[in-house]
């Protein structure tokens, strides 16, 4: 294990600046890729002497080949920005043809519960129909088919999994970050409604490390998993629990579809996330049986510590002046 050499494509994301420690740990050489060098050693110079440092485009399958090169595993992270989603089929097929070229064993890739579309059912398992209702959940549907397509292709194995929603240290991206962020500061947080309806998070080191652990076992490949929060809890419920833990009592504003699509006649960003409103109307509960019988051991942070532990990282990073 320990010669083995693991890639992150996407590495400076939150899930990446999760995986990146975990690897650490287990003393495994790696390689982070991204489209600045500057931030990328900024962030992982304190993993110095097992990491390498590459600025690719993803785009770039001839640079990427050569990248990944002499690598065994391969974490598929990268994000697009909410208005480029196009982008997310193009830069996976050149990804997955780099990879191919390159001689690379495994490749997890991180997706997304947009391609199942609305729900069917209370509880969503990995058997549940893939029919997208979003422009958004097709790009990455035909993103997932990708990855399916090249499993077993010049000696790839492929998985793909499936979280809900995150949080956690370094999380900015997060749907709730800026729910901390008011925490702590004493301000109003806007959240997307209705509030009220179950919804699901996942702690993201908790997510780093079921990516680590799939990453490792031979089962996982040719195969989509799902992965859940520790329990469903309504946003409003999850708001109050932030705000408590920060020592404040909550406020927050909450948009529902009409305010949305109002804001979208401003915002193309707006626009975009009017889109998806249907996961806060219908919600996707991820039903996770499966890889819980595959990785016994998973990781599941309780909200009370999940929240406990952001909130600390967040204060640590403000007084460092980050």
């Amino acid at each position: 294990m320990a010669n083995q050499k693991y890639a992150l494509l996407g590495a400076t994301g939150s899930v990446g600046k999760s995986l990146v420690p975990v690897l650490f740990r287990n003393q495994i050489p790696f390689k982070v890729i991204g489209r600045s060098l500057e931030k990328l050693q900024k962030e992982f110079g304190s993993y110095e002497p097992l990491v390498e440092y590459h600025a690719v485009d993803l785009s770039d399958t001839e640079a990427l080949t050569r990248v990944l090169e002499g690598v065994h595993t391969a974490f598929y992270l990268a994000g697009v920005p909410y208005t480029d989603f196009s982008l997310h089929p193009q830069l996976t097929a050149s990804a997955l043809d780099a990879a191919q070229k390159a001689g690379v064993q495994r490749f997890v890739h991180l997706s997304t519960v947009y391609p199942y579309g609305i729900p069917r059912t209370h509880r969503v398992s990995e058997e549940h129909p893939r029919e997208p209702n979003t422009f958004k959940g097709r790009m990455r549907k035909e993103q997932e088919d990708l990855v399916i397509q090249a499993d077993g292709k010049n000696g790839l194995r492929t998985t793909i999994l499936r979280p809900p929603d995150f949080y956690g240290p370094g999380a900015q991206l997060s749907y709730v970050y800026s729910v901390f962020e008011a925490a702590l500061k004493g301000t109003s947080a806007n959240v997307i409604g209705p509030v009220d309806t179950p919804h699901e998070f996942i702690f993201v080191p908790d997510l780093a490390d079921t990516l680590w652990q799939l990453s490792n076992q031979e089962e996982a490949f040719g195969h989509s998993w799902n992965i859940g929060g520790t329990q469903a809890i309504t946003t409003r419920d999850f708001i109050e629990q932030v705000f408590s833990q920060a020592g404040r009592k909550p406020k927050y504003r909450v948009a529902g579809g009409f305010l949305l699509r109002v804001m979208g006649l401003f915002s193309p960003f707006m626009r975009e996330v009017q889109e998806m409103h249907y996961l806060w109307t219908s919600p996707v509960i991820l039903d996770d049986q499966k890889i819980a019988r595959l990785l016994p051991d998973l990781k599941k942070t309780s909200y009370a510590d999940g929240i406990r532990l952001t909130l600390a990282s967040m204060r640590a990073e403000s007084d460092s002046g980050a």
